[in-house]
């Protein structure tokens, strides 16, 4: 795939980070320190191992890519060891699970050439240790220390929320969103820095709703029963003009059973199927229609939150209390299928449920219907729509199903599909021109 960070064709070479340097064998060099030959003298055999940013680098901007280069042999190891200038931003370096975060970097077919995956952290001091060896069997090693450029107060991107969260279990429908507490501008970076894995590869992509929350779903709906981890190394991710990512970040949830329900509006039936087979038919009384607000929206909405009990007052929706279409009610056991006020709920004042729509938008439901509706549901579950003149638009609540797969791609900052084999995102995490 064009431009994507491959660490499966390419030989990989992983160096875990660390907070506690390592001793430094005696026949360490750095570059600037091998001797140089006198004149009539032979320079000293062994490869030759170059390292971007070299030694002494102050404030290198984290984005910058560690590069190492071999002449007359091949690397054989690359170690970046990064000691935060904070002993409180240590705890970024382990993963989900207790798992440490590995340093990764490419390394070319020929092995003379590796470049670092990842970006690197802000305000620590960075110790990169390679070695090579040449067709004779000899080796030489090189060290370069610097420090990077810290993330200042006010310019520091973190990670706002996440749905879902880790340990959750999730429809199919589910996707990925993230939200951060700072705009984002350079999204293609952002982008590449949060690798999605699957236990059954797929490919998805990344959409952003605004400069702040960013959304991952796949081509199609997720294939049941299986485990979702999304990485985000956010970590010297430069995000807009000096402002950098400061910690990395693992997410793992569990894709469930596969719940489908569907409704013909004009039907006022709702079926629901579980892993293809037919588990309820409930009866429902949708929106009346007599005007766009209280018209059900047809499209693929996903569940989002629940509630037990809930108050639904129309001037959340922005129509205030003087107005005919007012309205204020106490309802139980609500699933919010969109932000435009719509949810599947008990409704026992409805006579009409299963043979008239009545509604002021929402999907009405009997009481045991209801309660079994909100007990069986998971965050995630689809539920497709169909018979009104109202469309979900595809940001509305958790409408992302709306965009085909053609658009969504299209409207990824990197264009490209990002395939959830771990094997790499679509680009570049580094700085652009680096």
């Amino acid at each position: 795939m064009k431009g994507r960070v491959s660490r499966s064709v390419s030989r990989r070479l992983a160096a875990v980070t660390a907070a506690v340097a390592l001793t430094v064998t005696a026949c360490t060099t750095t570059p600037e320190e091998e001797p140089e030959a006198a004149p009539g003298e032979e320079r000293p055999s062994g490869p030759r191992i170059t390292i971007t940013p070299e030694a002494g680098a102050a404030s290198v901007a984290p984005d910058t890519p560690v590069r190492v280069s071999v002449e007359e042999g091949a690397v054989t190891d690359v170690s970046v060891e990064q000691v935060p200038a904070e002993a409180a931003s240590a705890p970024e370096e382990t993963g989900g699970a207790g798992e440490e975060w590995e340093f990764t970097g490419t390394l070319s077919e020929d092995g003379t050439r590796w470049v670092s995956d990842w970006n690197l952290r802000p305000g620590a001091s960075v110790t990169v240790r390679a070695t090579a060896e040449d067709d004779g069997g000899e080796e030489s090693e090189a060290v370069a220390e610097f420090t990077t450029e810290a993330a200042v107060a006010g310019r520091r991107l973190e990670l706002a929320s996440n749905f879902p969260n880790s340990g959750d279990t999730v429809g199919v429908g589910m996707p990925v969103i993230v939200n951060f507490d700072m705009p984002v501008r350079n999204k293609v970076q952002v982008e590449n820095s949060m690798e999605v894995t699957s236990e059954h590869v797929v490919e998805g992509a990344w959409n952003w709703t605004s400069d702040k929350t960013a959304v991952f779903r796949p081509q199609e709906y997720w294939e049941p029963h299986q485990r979702v981890t999304v990485d985000m190394r956010l970590a010297g991710v430069d995000a807009s003009e000096g402002v950098y990512g400061v910690e990395n970040h693992r997410l793992t949830f569990e894709v469930g059973r596969e719940l489908v329900a569907t409704m013909h509006v004009p039907d006022h039936q709702m079926r629901v199927a579980v892993d293809g087979e037919a588990a309820r038919t409930i009866p429902v009384s949708n929106g009346e229609a007599s005007e766009r607000f209280n018209t059900t929206t047809s499209g693929t909405h996903l569940t989002m939150t629940k509630h037990e009990s809930l108050v639904m007052d129309a001037a959340t929706l922005g129509i205030p209390e003087d107005s005919p279409d007012y309205y204020k009610l106490d309802v139980d056991w609500a699933v919010r299928t969109s932000n435009s006020g719509e949810f599947v709920h008990a409704a026992p004042w409805n006579d009409r449920i299963g043979e008239a729509n009545t509604s002021n938008g929402c999907t009405n439901l009997r009481v045991e219907d209801a309660r079994w509706f909100y007990d069986t549901v998971l965050m995630g579950d689809v539920l497709e729509t169909t018979g009104t003149d109202r469309e979900l638009e595809w940001n509305n609540g958790w409408g992302f199903w709306q965009r085909s797969w053609e658009e969504w791609l299209s409207h990824s900052a990197t264009g490209e599909p990002d395939v959830t084999d771990g094997e790499g995102t679509p680009a570049s995490v580094h700085g652009e021109g680096l």
